[in-house]
């Protein structure tokens, strides 16, 4: 039997092509960042997915489960808001937590989305009383480390 040879410039850029496909992959996949174990919750679970997009800005998506309802903490309160922390900015107050129990499941789940035009390097979020806050209140429920 004849075995084919390829040629070496067929071969380095066969070779070339699959490192690019490779890399390409890595960098275009969400970086995903998990919430550190809540004392105020400490069944609370959740991650953060954070997604640079074609138009320079950062999709950031929350997911969490194990979330007890904001009115059963202690002190008792109305929502979880979600702050955000940039380089050179602000913290600033990015929306509030979806929350809903599943169908078939009584596990209270939450998540979030939004798009900034900042790259976050830390995510917390507060229980509050005004979903509309300027400033974060003391009784933080879950934070990221910086990333």
């Amino acid at each position: 039997m004849k075995s084919k040879k390829i040629l070496p410039l067929a071969r380095n850029s066969l070779y070339t092509i699959m490192i690019m496909f490779l890399l390409l992959s890595v960098v275009s996949c969400a970086r995903k960042i998990s919430f550190l174990t809540s004392s105020v919750v400490p069944a609370a679970r959740g991650t953060v997915k954070v997604k640079k997009d074609d138009n320079k800005n950062y999709a950031i998506r929350i997911q969490l489960v194990n979330l007890a309802e904001p009115k059963r903490l202690q002190p008792s309160k109305a929502t979880y808001v979600v702050w955000m922390e940039s380089s050179g900015q602000p913290i600033k107050n990015i929306g509030q937590i979806n929350s809903s129990s599943g169908l078939f499941s009584s596990t209270l789940k939450g998540s979030f989305e939004t798009v900034s035009t900042f790259k976050p390097t830390k995510i917390f979020i507060t229980a509050e009383d005004d979903p509309e806050i300027r400033y974060p209140g003391s009784q933080v429920v879950l934070s990221t480390d910086y990333f």
